[in-house]
């Protein structure tokens, strides 16, 4: 499995609460696709919300993220850690 960086824009004056519930609808339906939504960050002032996931491909995470409403801009495998 590989690990993948996504990016969200236009999300601005994003919430806590928000980004969780969009971090839940994601981790609801992520077994579909077999992937796994780690984490999500977020800046609130220039609307940019970053996800960290593990899954088969770029396409599945891109398509787990278009059924929950919010599709990613950008999504960059992550193929080395430290």
């Amino acid at each position: 499995m590989t690990k993948f960086m996504d990016v969200h824009r236009g999300m601005k004056g994003i919430t806590p609460d928000q980004l969780k519930a969009a971090h839940e609808a994601d981790a609801a339906i992520e077994g579909e696709e077999k992937v796994h939504f780690e984490r999500a960050w977020a800046d609130p002032e220039s609307g940019t919300v970053y996800c960290l996931s593990e899954g088969p491909s770029a396409d599945a995470v891109k398509r787990i993220h278009e059924r929950t409403g919010h599709p990613a801009d950008e999504i960059h495998p992550v193929p080395l850690t430290i």
